[in-house]
């Protein structure tokens, strides 16, 4: 390697100190053991040899390095201690000569491999600078565009790194093409030797929760608090919300001016229903809450069973079992209570219960 050559890797290696905080030093040992790779890969060596940069003018030195002992087992790695004195009386067992071994074509080599390193470890600072933004972002909402839709799963374009979208993280009922845009919530970054990994939910229930605080700046501030959320993606969702002032209406505030901020997290969530509920620490109030938008005449919660029997109007049976029982499902999730369901009639004639759903 040139004299030329030292001094412009040694100033690559001083840019790259300040511009993306990857140590001089750091570098350099790492370009050192591989050119000592490489040393032994071209020259077919197998003595024990070290090389030396200067950290001043990038000159490479390679040195063949033997141990001082008094029996030799070894002729590559050993030197006889009276060899040894023969140079150096002062030389002991256990010391170690190195003497100067470079080659004089070793310099394009040693250009050539330097480069090499010094891409690696600018492509690993990358990815590490990437995963730890990333990483930082697990349980947040992300924006990314479709780059490609895969049979089992969906690539999307974040920007400084790609992100999968699994087909069970994904919403049934949408369909995705190129150039998409999605919000999603970040469920897992993964490190691996491409890069992060991050992993992705359409799903999830943070990506609901972390919608309304976006969109609704009273759970933001603090002032309304999620307290629940049960959701069948793409379906419908119920979310229970409290507020810690009490001249504030948490429904009012999520639901917005004419419904218009809940249904920009519907449009958002492809239309996906949202039923916003008034938590409540009573029991009973909670459970007649959560079955909204039906109509409760009565609850009966057992306390020691954790079953809740929940008479409606007779006309309000069906609203409060839902299509497909999903609106007493979503129920059940958001209380965590079992919740049997009576119409008043059937109450009446002491009859047998019509829906009955566990969570």
């Amino acid at each position: 390697m040139s004299q030329n050559d030292g001094l412009e890797i040694i100033r690559a290696l001083d840019e790259l100190q300040k511009e993306r905080g990857i140590t001089k030093e750091v570098l350099l040992d790492a370009i050192e053991a591989a050119l000592v790779s490489a040393f032994k890969r071209h020259y077919g060596s197998s003595q024990n040899v070290r090389v030396l940069i200067d950290p001043a003018t990038g000159k490479v030195l390679v040195l063949a390095r033997k141990t001082v002992v008094e029996e030799l087992d070894d002729p590559k790695g050993e030197i006889l201690l009276d060899d040894a004195r023969a140079i150096d009386p002062g030389y002991n067992p256990g010391d170690v000569i190195e003497n100067e071994v470079t080659p004089k074509e070793f310099g394009r080599i040693a250009a050539q491999t330097a480069k090499q390193v010094v891409v690696q470890r600018i492509r690993e600072a990358e990815r590490g600078v990437l995963y730890e933004q990333f990483s930082n972002r697990e349980g947040d909402v992300v924006t990314g565009a479709v780059s490609r839709v895969e049979p089992r799963n969906v690539v999307l374009d974040l920007g400084k790194t790609e992100a999968s979208l699994p087909q069970q993280e994904q919403i049934s009922t949408e369909r995705y093409e190129p150039g998409m845009r999605l919000k999603c919530y970040v469920v897992e970054v993964r490190k691996t030797s491409r890069g992060p990994m991050v992993m992705l939910s359409r799903t999830h229930p943070g990506l609901l929760k972390r919608l309304l605080e976006l969109e609704i700046p009273e759970i933001s501030d603090g002032v309304v608090e999620i307290r629940g959320i049960a959701r069948e993606a793409g379906a419908r969702s119920k979310v229970a919300v409290l507020a810690h002032d009490p001249n504030v209406d948490p429904v009012g505030a999520c639901v917005g001016p004419r419904g218009a901020r809940i249904q920009a997290v519907v449009a958002e969530l492809a239309g996906e229903k949202i039923d916003v509920i008034p938590w409540s620490e009573d029991y009973s109030t909670f459970i007649a809450n959560a079955l909204s938008p039906a109509k409760v005449v009565e609850v009966r919660p057992d306390f020691i069973s954790k079953v809740a029997m929940v008479v409606v109007p007779d006309y309000q049976l069906s609203l409060a079992i839902g299509r497909e029982g999903q609106n007493a499902r979503l129920a059940a999730k958001i209380t965590g209570w079992k919740i049997d369901i009576k119409s008043e009639s059937q109450v009446g004639l002491g009859g047998i219960p019509r829906f009955e759903i566990d969570f």
